[in-house]
C-alpha cells in the first residue's frame, strides 16, 4: 500500500524511518553536541544540511556521507 501517496511501499518506507531514527541516535552518541534539529533533513537542502553537519562535527562532508551512507 502507498497511503500517503509518495509512491513508495509503506513497509518499505517504515523500514526506512525506522533505520533513519536509529541512525540518527547513533550520530548524537558519536556527536554529542548535535541536536535533533541539526539532524532534521529536508528535501532538496542536502549541501545546507551537510554543512551544518561538518561545522558541527568538524569532519569533511565525505566523511560524513560515508558514516550516514554506511547503513543504507
Amino acid at each position: 500500500m502507498d497511503l500517503n501517496q509518495n509512491n513508495l511501499n509503506d513497509q518499505t518506507e517504515l523500514k526506512a524511518r525506522g533505520n533513519w531514527n536509529q541512525l540518527k541516535g547513533e550520530a548524537k552518541q558519536k556527536w554529542g553536541n548535535l541536536t535533533d534539529d541539526d539532524l532534521d533533513y529536508e528535501e532538496g537542502k542536502q549541501d545546507e544540511w551537510l554543512g551544518r553537519l561538518q561545522e558541527k562535527t568538524g569532519h569533511a562532508v565525505e566523511d560524513l556521507k560515508k558514516w550516514f551512507n554506511r547503513t543504507f
